[in-house]
Order: C-alpha cells, then sequence, then structure tokens
C-alpha cells in the first residue's frame, strides 16, 4: 500500500486520494489526446489554446499525486494549482475570443 510521506495525512486517506487523482489523472489524460489529435486536424488557434488547458489540467492532477506522494510540499502545491488555475482559465476565455470578432449591434 502507498505510504503518504507527508504529516498531514493519513495512509487510508492517502490510498482513497490516489485513487481519486489516480482516476482524474487517466480521464485528463484521454482528453488530451482526443484534443491533441483535433488540434493535429484543425491546426487553429482556438484548438492549440484548448489543447494546452487541458494539458494543464493533466499537469495539476500530477501535482496533487505528487504532494500526496511526499514530492511536492504544500506551499509549491496550491501556488502551482493556483497558477495553472489561472492559466486554464485564460487560455479558455482566449480561445473564445479568438473564434469571432465581436459583434456589432445595428
Amino acid at each position: 500500500m502507498l505510504q503518504p510521506t507527508a504529516d498531514w495525512i493519513s495512509p487510508g486517506q492517502s490510498a482513497m486520494l490516489i485513487a481519486v487523482l489516480g482516476l482524474a489523472t487517466l480521464g485528463t489524460l484521454a482528453l488530451f489526446f482526443v484534443a491533441a489529435a483535433s488540434t493535429h486536424r484543425r491546426r487553429s488557434r482556438p484548438y492549440v489554446l484548448l489543447t494546452v488547458a487541458i494539458g494543464l489540467l493533466v499537469l495539476r492532477s500530477v501535482v496533487g499525486i505528487g504532494t500526496v506522494l511526499g514530492a511536492v510540499p504544500m506551499v509549491v502545491h496550491h501556488l502551482t494549482e493556483h497558477g495553472f488555475d489561472f492559466l486554464i482559465a485564460l487560455l479558455v476565455l482566449s480561445a473564445i475570443y479568438s473564434v469571432a470578432p465581436p459583434s456589432v449591434p445595428d
């Protein structure tokens, strides 16, 4: 069984959290591969931006696993995850904005 090296989580909680983070990582990794294939086909800016955003979701899960296993300190975890949250929001909004110019009312 995986043993946490951090003092903020018990072994039982660690196993549950690793399972949830593992499933999240696999799910977002699958979405990332679909997005990468779509980006390769379409080759447009919105697709690239969304693919990068989904890639950051994968990295968020990896950072979470590293935190549970004690490889990533909690301070680094929080800075990284909240930084990724900001970047993901920025990338998604940029993709939306770049799809079409704003319409001018008549």
